[in-house]
C-alpha cells in the first residue's frame, strides 16, 4: 500500500517533532545558560527525591484526569487553556524554588495529561479504550532526545518497542477491571517505567527552577516550554498511532525510519 502525499507529510510532521531535541536544549535556548549550571545546583539528595516525586505525580495524574475525561470523539484539542493552567503552577514553582515541587508537579503532571488525552481525543481516539489511557501516558516517556540518552535507546519506535508489554498487561487490567484499581501491580509497573524516562525531563525542569535569577515569571515560562513539549510529543504521536490504523504498524514504522535517517544525513 502507497502512503498518500498528505500522510505522508503528516508522518514527517510526525518524525520531525518526536526526534527533535529534548526539554534541556529548550529551556537552555531561553534562559540563556547551560541548563548543567542548574543541575550542579541541585543537592545530591534531591535524585533520589525527585523520582519518588515524579512517580506519585504521574500516579495522581492518572486518578485525576485519564479516568475523568468525557468522551468528545475528534473535538479540538484545548491547549491553550492547559498552557495557562501549567504556567500558573510553574509561577508557583519558580518562586517558592525545589521544596515547591512535590505540590507542583502532580498538579501540572495532571493538567499536562488532561492535554494529552484532549489531543488523543482530537486524533479520533477514543478515550474510553484502556490502549488510549496507556497510550496518554506513553508520552511522558517520549521526552525527545536528551544528553543522558543513548542514541541507539532514545528513537521513538524504540521507546515504544521498550514498553510495549507493560503497555498491553497494563491496559489488559483496566479492560478486566470496570474501575481501575490504581494500586494494581500492573499499571504501578508501567507508571514506574514511564516515571524512569520523565524523570529526565523533570529533573532538567528542576534544574532550570533551581536557577537563583528564574523567578515566578521565569518558572511560568520553563513550565510553558515543558507543557508545549509534551503536547508536541502527544500531537506526533497520536498522529502515528492514526496513520499506523489505516495503513499499518509495520509500513509507518519503515517509511518513519527512512525519513529520520535521511533527515541526519542533511
Amino acid at each position: 500500500m502507497n502512503i498518500s502525499e498528505n500522510h505522508r507529510q503528516e508522518l514527517f510532521e510526525a518524525m520531525r517533532i518526536l526526534e527533535n531535541p529534548g526539554i534541556a536544549a529548550k529551556i537552555t535556548s531561553f534562559i540563556g545558560t547551560p541548563i548543567e549550571k542548574g543541575l550542579e545546583r541541585l543537592p545530591a539528595s534531591w535524585n533520589g527525591k525527585i523520582g519518588n516525586i515524579t512517580k506519585t505525580a504521574l500516579l495522581k495524574a492518572v486518578d485525576a484526569a485519564i479516568f475523568t475525561m468525557k468522551e468528545t470523539p475528534n473535538s479540538k484539542a484545548s491547549n491553550l487553556w492547559h498552557k495557562i493552567g501549567v504556567a500558573s503552577s510553574g509561577a508557583v514553582g519558580g518562586f517558592f524554588g525545589l521544596p515547591a515541587l512535590a505540590i507542583e508537579l502532580p498538579l501540572s503532571t495532571t493538567i499536562m495529561l488532561r492535554s494529552i488525552i484532549d489531543i488523543a481525543r482530537s486524533e479520533g481516539e477514543s478515550i474510553h479504550d484502556p490502549d488510549t489511557k496507556m497510550a496518554c501516558l506513553e508520552v511522558f516517556a517520549l521526552g525527545g532526545k536528551s544528553e543522558a540518552d543513548d542514541a541507539s535507546e532514545s528513537g521513538y519506535f524504540t521507546i515504544r518497542a521498550a514498553l510495549s508489554k507493560s503497555v498491553g498487561n497494563a491496559a489488559e487490567f483496566v479492560t478486566k477491571n470496570a474501575v481501575a484499581d490504581k494500586s494494581a501491580s500492573q499499571l504501578v509497573k508501567f507508571v514506574v517505567k514511564i516515571a524512569a524516562r520523565f524523570n529526565i525531563q523533570v529533573t532538567e525542569k528542576a534544574a532550570a527552577q533551581a536557577i537563583p535569577a528564574i523567578g515566578a515569571a521565569g518558572g511560568a515560562i520553563v513550565n510553558t516550554i515543558f507543557i508545549n513539549h509534551f503536547q508536541d510529543m502527544a500531537k506526533g504521536h497520536f498522529t502515528i498511532r492514526r496513520l499506523e490504523k489505516i495503513y499499518g504498524k509495520e509500513l509507518i514504522q519503515s517509511e518513519y525510519e527512512k525519513m529520520a535517517a535521511a533527515r541526519r544525513l542533511t
